[in-house]
């Protein structure tokens, strides 16, 4: 498996919240749910994308946004517009007054929003992923807080066919929608590690190295493998010393160390296998035993791989240094961020 299929591999939505929003102007919508992940996409008219404490971004037909949580963020038709509505962490919406609207706004299937469009509503599809499991700690790590992928770089049918299935009440529905957001969120993914300006992890980066590069794919290969420096080495054709010191420049931590973070990725979406043990999965990550796995994975996770398959509350939390940098990425071709706000 080489780097980037590794990396998006992760991506998993379980029953995420999908919705279909239909605002009329004057609106502004403060989004508070705390989700570690979070995709829209405008199907009619513009919205703008207000991180706090960030440059707003204004999403135009086609334009597809990630977002990465917890850090709350406001969508409107106007940077000035005042907020009408906030979405709590449970996904209920209230008035700036405190009148619930999740019901009473409520407008079939997965819509939400004004009863009636108008020639300047705006119409949005977004996607939440509920937990942080769903997507990836080594994902979440290197996401800048927004990237917006633009229209002439989308996947038109793709956001047609979202559009068409999101209102749809039909058996496995759920299970439909749920490959339909990864596969968007994959889309965008790689057209931002892709792009060289767009600020992609070292790890990503270094796949291009011939020495680094061939390291990485042997790792991802076969994480079980009792893998040391000196064997990486010998097999990338280079002295130990020279492969320690070139894998640390270019992915940013040692090659064992980038194998501890590999392997308890995989061990995480393993656990979340039905008929998966601890021991089975130790042993397919390159562990010797379920003791040996579970110290590990509760060091770096801060958790038991008990607590993290059975969704407890600290396995669903993102901890605050799974975040990555606070910034936006518009790839190319995109409107880019907006004019500060005052």
């Amino acid at each position: 498996m080489d780097t980037l299929s590794g990396l998006l591999e992760g991506p998993k939505a379980r029953g995420a919240f999908l919705l279909k929003a239909v605002y009329n102007p004057p609106w502004a919508v403060r989004i508070e749910d705390r989700a570690p992940l979070s995709v829209a996409t405008m199907v009619h008219g513009t919205s703008w994308l207000l991180p706090d404490g960030g440059e707003p971004v204004l999403i135009g037909p086609g334009d597809v946004a990630v977002v990465r949580g917890p850090e709350p963020y406001t969508i409107a038709d106007s940077p000035d517009t005042p907020v009408q509505v906030t979405v709590d962490p449970d996904q209920r919406c209230s008035t700036a007054d405190g009148e619930d609207v999740t019901d009473s706004m409520a407008l079939g299937v997965r819509t939400w929003g004004a009863e009636h469009e108008e020639a300047g509503s705006a119409v949005m599809l977004s996607g939440t992923y509920q937990a942080p499991s769903e997507i990836g700690r080594r994902l979440l790590a290197a996401l800048p807080t927004i990237v917006v992928r633009p229209a002439a770089a989308a996947d038109a049918t793709l956001i047609g066919l979202l559009g068409s299935e999101i209102s749809r009440d039909e058996p496995g529905q759920e299970l439909v929608l749920d490959r339909l957001l990864d596969l968007l969120l994959i889309g965008v993914l790689r057209t931002w590690l892709a792009d060289p300006g767009s600020g992609a992890p070292g790890w990503y980066r270094a796949q291009g190295d011939p020495v680094v590069g061939r390291a990485l794919r042997l790792l991802h290969e076969d994480p079980a493998h009792g893998w040391t420096v000196e064997e990486l080495a010998h097999k990338a054709g280079v002295s130990r010393a020279s492969l320690a010191r070139r894998f640390t420049e270019l992915v940013g931590e040692p090659p064992m160390a980038y194998l501890t973070g590999w392997r308890l990725a995989l061990a995480a979406d393993l656990l979340r296998e039905p008929d998966a043990t601890v021991a089975t999965v130790a042993r397919r990550v390159g562990y010797g035993s379920a003791f040996a796995l579970s110290t590990a994975f509760k060091r770096v996770r801060g958790v038991s791989p008990q607590e993290f398959r059975t969704g407890s509350a600290a396995a669903r939390t993102a901890r605050p240094e799974a975040a990555g940098p606070s910034r936006t990425v518009v790839l190319p071709g995109g409107t880019g961020p907006g004019p500060k706000i005052p």
